[in-house]
């Protein structure tokens, strides 16, 4: 499944999840929690219609399903 991540960009660049791109549909994402691990940083997020997503990030920028 392609994932595709829009963020809030902060004072780091892509700083915090607030959309997703799953298959083509939009989904409007909140922070539930996050952590991070030296080669990661994981965000489990709450889609607006109820879905639990985790995603992570690696060093590279790359954004995958965690």
């Amino acid at each position: 499944m392609k994932l595709e991540v829009e963020c809030y960009s902060g004072y780091r660049g892509d700083e915090t999840p607030r959309r997703l791109v799953v298959d083509g549909s939009v989904v409007e994402v909140s922070v539930v929690d996050r952590w991070r691990t030296p080669e990661h940083r994981y965000f489990r997020l709450r889609g607006e219609e109820g879905t639990n997503y985790v995603i992570r990030q690696g060093e590279s920028g790359e954004w995958e399903w965690g």
